[in-house]
């Protein structure tokens, strides 16, 4: 992916989404925005994961809940543990998340559930 789409980049357009949308609704949009950048930058549609889209928009939505914040950047400076791309293996095996299965379809975390 082009580098200016990095990780906080993600948190950042989950964060947008949830705040104007449900749950289900961020997702959705997270999904259909992703497929875009990819196609847009001539990107393989393999490259998306849905497992991780939608397990990140989960974590997002969790620490919205526990930490209220007046912009994106206040929300990331109160929610520390987002900016480790890593952390969902907290979460999830890497053999259940970097599966086939997982970036074709969600699959729920096998270690530790992510807190609603």
């Amino acid at each position: 992916m082009p580098a200016q789409f990095n990780h906080e980049a993600h948190l950042r357009l989950a964060y947008v989404y949830l705040v104007e949308n449900d749950v289900t609704s961020a997702q959705e949009k997270m999904r259909g925005a992703l497929l875009t950048f990819l196609q847009v930058h001539n990107i393989p549609p393999g490259k998306f994961h849905e497992t991780l889209t939608r397990a990140w928009v989960l974590a997002v939505r969790h620490f919205m809940g526990r930490s209220p914040s007046a912009s994106f950047q206040e929300f990331l400076a109160k929610s520390q543990a987002l900016r480790d791309s890593k952390v969902m293996l907290t979460h999830y095996s890497a053999d259940v998340l970097f599966s086939p299965t997982a970036r074709a379809s969600y699959v729920e975390p096998d270690l530790e559930a992510i807190p609603q």
